[in-house]
């Protein structure tokens, strides 16, 4: 072992996770890191930020990055920020992993692949193959999708199921450099606490309303305190309408009293401490609107 403490061979690096919206690039990343980092809904454009997911082992660590599924239309500031996200974490990663759905290749898909680097070993991860009962029909699929890449490795995968995960990450750390970790070994992420409460309420958001309400809404914590094992947290929930408001409070205030319950029961298994939650909700239309109301609520 080196002075630092680093086995003789050690791979560290980084590693991109990117595809179009909803193939479950979130729930990928916290299977492999085993802890639910980045949140998953079944809404598309969940993920907006640049996530950090970390996992050492004894001979590697590996330093996931989790990005915003890539939007094919640029209407928006939100749009083109997110999709720089992409681009820019492409740029700087060690290991890229393009994530598509089992059977499903669309022109979403296709667009990202125009923006792999060929600079960059890529690695095609298939998920959701658990959906494939005809394993013939998950071949020809894959054979279909890699020519349109020269792949370093294809690995089929169910993110959900944990099924193949140690495979793909075997044929990560094949391509990670040697070189001493980066972060401590019990790290699971770069995020701050503070941060990962916003996202947590912002997921059940998302989840106990789902359709209904704008993917443009979002969360702020205008307050986070610690006092011993405790945390404090107040949380806004900003809106772009009365109406959506109205939505999200719910008959006699029972939606949001959902939505913290669930979200401080979240924060308290990630945090491994007591939490208390307080949840408003606020209306500020056209937050989204522009690049510096983003980059004032955290976007890259």
């Amino acid at each position: 072992m080196s002075a630092e403490g680093t086995v003789a061979g050690f791979r560290c690096g980084y590693i991109a996770i990117v595809g179009r919206p909803n193939v479950g690039k979130s729930t990928l990343m916290n299977k492999l890191i085993g802890a639910k980092v980045s949140i998953t809904s079944r809404k598309a454009q969940t993920t907006r930020h640049r996530i950090t997911g970390i996992q050492t082992r004894d001979d590697a660590q590996y330093v996931y990055i989790d990005t915003p599924g890539f939007q094919t239309r640029h209407g928006n500031a939100l749009n083109k920020t997110l999709n720089r996200t992409v681009t820019n974490t492409l740029t700087a990663a060690d290991v890229v992993l393009f994530v598509v759905e089992a059977g499903h290749f669309a022109d979403a898909d296709a667009k990202v692949v125009s923006l792999l680097p060929a600079s960059v070993p890529v690695i095609l991860v298939i998920n959701k193959a658990d959906h494939v009962k005809d394993k013939a029909i998950l071949m020809n699929f894959a054979q279909q999708v890699a020519q349109k890449f020269n792949f370093t490795a294809i690995v089929p995968v169910s993110a959900k199921q944990g099924f193949q995960l140690d495979r793909l990450e075997g044929e990560i750390r094949n391509h990670l450099p040697e070189g001493e970790r980066i972060f401590d070994d019990d790290d699971i992420t770069d995020r701050s606490e503070k941060f990962l409460a916003a996202e947590i309420v912002r997921e059940k958001v998302f989840r106990f309303v789902g359709d209904e309400l704008p993917y443009t809404s979002t969360v702020v914590i205008e307050q986070f305190e610690q006092e011993g094992n405790l945390r404090r947290v107040f949380a806004a929930i900003l809106v772009g309408r009365d109406a959506h408001k109205a939505m999200l409070i719910g008959q006699k205030g029972a939606r949001l009293k959902e939505i913290s319950t669930q979200s401080r029961l979240d924060m308290e298994k990630l945090f491994g401490g007591k939490v208390y939650l307080e949840i408003w909700v606020k209306v500020k239309s056209g937050w989204a609107d522009n690049e510096a109301s983003l980059r004032a609520y955290g976007y890259e």
